[in-house]
């Protein structure tokens, strides 16, 4: 069984894959892991499949290839490379030779040192500005700001990760590149270092403008899902308290103005806002109730764990994901 596993989507990327074994190969040969690269192609158009069919003949000890019927995105090729990978380390890269090998093991060191996920910032990015680079550094910001894990580089596929931080969650949409949010939602420790990013060489970029917006998209859902899933309540009740508050503030003001100068309070249309404001209040606590029983169901039908154990003394392994 490999210790360490590198997880590759690929679409469209025949040129790159020679070159980004060999450059794997020359940086893992050195160390004393054993290894495994599994190669997910998501539905490539060129020859990538027949490529990494002749690479993996080739070196059947350490590389495994899955071949989608369609593309179904980077997300889904990276969650089918982790139901296959063997590995308690894994390490996400590109296929297109932009993620340099070399910092593989400048990463599995911080590993060493006590950390739970390494991330690569690519600070030196040799990409179109306009287009890719100053929208990548506008959305980790954002990412960083509302999901309270500081990153410079969300969108860096080269990262480093024990596998124990990846257990309990499933990948859709463009969700990979928040599992360092997920990650830390269950306590691990991330550190993120300076890696090298090479200009592409073959083939052409899948990424543009519209991934930004799915990206943002996307980060409602992570945010609901980190901060609220197990107590909607508190973002469902907020919501209506907040307008019930709203709806009573308002006819205060009308009754005040009432008795002070005889205007009519029913004549108002500040009376028609304040009542719809609380119906939608009283609507979302209701909400937050509904989907307080949805988790509960949730939790206790799967009886899933609340919390998560980093490690036990003297005591059986038995509860340690719970």
């Amino acid at each position: 069984m490999p210790n360490l596993s590198l997880i590759i989507p690929v679409y469209n990327e025949e040129e790159n894959l020679p070159l980004l074994i060999e450059a794997i190969k020359n940086a893992l040969v050195p160390l004393s892991y054993t290894w495994e690269v599994v190669l997910v192609d998501d539905g490539s158009q060129d020859g990538s499949l027949d490529v990494l069919t002749q690479l993996a003949e080739k070196d059947s000890e350490h590389l495994r290839v899955l071949s989608f019927r369609r593309n179904f995105g980077q997300t889904a090729a990276i969650a089918a490379g982790l139901d296959y990978a063997s590995g308690e380390i894994i390490i996400l890269l590109d296929a297109d030779m932009q993620n340099d090998p070399a910092d593989i093991p400048m990463m599995l060191e911080k590993l060493d040192e006590g950390y739970d996920l390494v991330s690569g910032w690519r600070k030196r990015r040799q990409d179109t500005y306009l287009t890719r680079t100053l929208p990548s550094n506008l959305a980790n910001m954002l990412i960083s700001r509302v999901t309270g894990v500081p990153l410079h580089d969300y969108g860096c596929t080269l990262k480093a990760y024990r596998r124990e931080v990846l257990e309990g969650f499933r990948l859709y949409g463009e969700m990979h590149r928040f599992i360092p949010v997920f990650a830390h939602s269950v306590g691990a420790k991330i550190t993120e270092v300076q890696v090298n990013h090479q200009p592409r060489k073959f083939g052409k970029t899948k990424y543009g403008l519209e991934r930004t917006i799915k990206v943002i998209l996307d980060l409602f859902t992570v945010k609901f899902l980190v901060s609220y899933s197990s107590k909607p309540i508190y973002l469902f009740g907020g919501a209506g308290l907040a307008l019930i508050f709203g709806s009573g503030a308002m006819l205060a003001y009308l009754g005040i103005r009432r008795v002070l100068t005889s205007i009519s309070v029913l004549g108002s249309p500040f009376f028609q806002l304040s009542v719809m404001l609380f119906i939608l209040g009283f609507q979302s606590v209701l909400m937050g109730l509904i989907a307080e029983l949805l988790v509960r169901t949730y939790y206790e039908s799967q009886r899933k764990p609340t919390y998560r154990v980093r490690k036990t003394i003297n005591l059986p392994e038995i509860n340690s994901e719970k």
